[in-house]
């Protein structure tokens, strides 16, 4: 367990390089959970760590891996809008239409937070409009309850 506190941290930091040493020596990390259930791949995505995001996928971090809410790495940064992330994701074979324990998609979240960009990006990747989340709602009808027009018309 200690490796995988220094991991995190590590992580958290950006110290590329203590993040590389370690998992030279313990590979397994990569697929590690925290205390909170976050792998270190959504953990780097959660802080907009790219470089670390990259270098993960590189040591072949499970990219639709979830933490204890069920959301993925894709999940995590469709709300928050990074689309270089996002789009680091897709190219690694991130679930487009994954859903969390909410039911939640990457598209519900993009939509719900009015992240215009993002939901260009999913729905250029096929992201599917017609998922309801638990409650039996859209990604539409979060953007229209939050008055997110831009976002409404890219979805309608």
């Amino acid at each position: 367990m200690e490796y995988a506190t220094q991991f995190f941290g590590a992580i958290q930091s950006g110290d590329k390089n203590q993040i590389e040493h370690l998992l030279k020596l313990h590979p397994e990390l990569v697929s590690t959970k925290d205390a909170r259930g976050f792998t270190p791949l959504i953990f780097a995505a959660y802080f907009d760590k790219i470089d670390i995001v990259e270098t993960l996928l590189s040591h072949k971090a499970p990219v639709n891996a979830t933490d204890a809410s069920g959301n993925t790495a894709l999940i995590g940064v469709a709300f928050k809008g990074n689309i270089h992330l996002a789009q680091l994701l897709l190219k690694y074979g991130a679930t487009i239409n994954a859903q969390n324990n909410l039911g939640y998609t990457p598209l519900i979240f993009a939509a719900m937070y009015g992240q215009t960009k993002m939901v260009e990006l999913l729905l250029r990747h096929n992201a599917d409009t017609a998922i309801k989340d638990n409650e039996g709602k859209l990604a539409l009808e979060y953007a229209k309850n939050k008055g997110f027009t831009d976002v409404v018309d890219l979805l309608k």
